[in-house]
């Protein structure tokens, strides 16, 4: 997910179906999923369990409507039970690890759930990295931003030349996506800008996904086209850079608020002069916190980390 707005950036399946992911999505967005990561923060330990041999602080409530429609959707795609790590740390929400075992098959417990709790931090570790490795270093042929229009059945409707470029740069064809990644990612942030528009405090629609998942970094954002955001929907997709960027390359790479706020200036081209008036504080200090910005973000100096910003 993306660390700042919680939104879905990319993601990976292991046997299971697109079609379920898509039905969760439904449920989430509905509000109706038990275990959306909000629902998981609020337990003792980040695991959710849904199915299977359930515990009281890590399932949600036996008669809840929740409950009850997440084990059909479960069912309805050969499952029988679910397990859900939240990958949270205090730079942000990170993602869900979602593991299923089949319908008649043994079912997950507590002593499952305490194992996985134990490698949340390992796979934040590696989510970092895995989104930090593929920083492009070479330019790519510029691609202007494409828009889709999505109807109130969260079906594409129409798409402008340049997102028919974006979707063809990004074909699953091509190895650079997942078969099932336009699809389910389309209707995702669709239905995420559907809830912020009536809900403020759930993630904004805006993804950001690394150069590592699709050779170059993608910015997916959402518009309701209507006042209560049943209708039409605009999905844009553009290059990831500058200031749509920085805040997710900042958590990526694990910079506090003040080099985050060092980084900005630096982007609008500031000196460190400039910079240490601005923040009332030294040029010394500026510069040491600019040294760690480039040693944290694996660049030699400000024109490669401008670069990097496509700046």
């Amino acid at each position: 997910m993306n660390p700042v707005t919680g939104a879905v950036s990319f993601g990976f399946l292991h046997t299971f179906s697109p079609g379920l992911v898509r039905d969760q999505l439904y449920e989430s967005y509905l509000g109706d999923d038990p275990f959306s990561p909000v629902d998981v923060a609020r337990l003792p330990a980040p695991v959710g369990l849904i199915g299977g041999d359930e515990r009281a602080d890590q399932a949600p409530p036996p008669r809840s409507p929740g409950r009850r429609r997440a084990l059909e959707v479960l069912t309805a795609h050969g499952a029988g039970c679910e397990l859900r790590l939240l990958l949270r740390d205090g730079r942000g929400l990170w993602g869900l690890l979602s593991l299923l075992r089949s319908e008649g098959g043994r079912a997950f417990g507590p002593d499952d759930a305490e194992r996985l709790a134990r490698i949340s931090s390992p796979l934040i570790t590696l989510l970092r990295r895995y989104a930090t490795a593929g920083e492009p270093r070479t330019a790519r042929p510029y691609l202007p931003a494409g828009v889709v229009i999505v109807g109130a059945d969260n079906e594409v409707r129409s798409l402008t030349p340049e997102a028919r470029a974006w979707l063809g740069e990004i074909d699953p064809a091509h190895g650079m996506a997942p078969e099932w990644m336009p699809m389910v990612a389309m209707r995702e942030i669709t239905l995420a800008a559907r809830r912020h528009l009536i809900d403020p405090s759930a993630p904004a629609p805006v993804a950001c996904s690394p150069a590592a998942f699709l050779g170059r970094r993608v910015a997916v954002h959402a518009q309701p086209l209507d006042a209560d955001g049943t209708g039409d929907v605009a999905v844009i997709l553009q290059e990831a850079t500058g200031d749509l960027l920085l805040p997710v390359f900042s958590a990526w790479h694990g910079l506090t608020a003040r080099e985050r706020q060092i980084v900005q200036h630096l982007h609008s081209g500031a000196a460190p002069k400039q910079i240490a008036r601005s923040l009332s504080v030294s040029p010394h200090t500026v510069n040491t916190h600019v040294k760690t910005v480039f040693r944290k973000t694996g660049v030699s100096g400000r024109d490669e980390l401008l670069a990097t910003l496509g700046a």
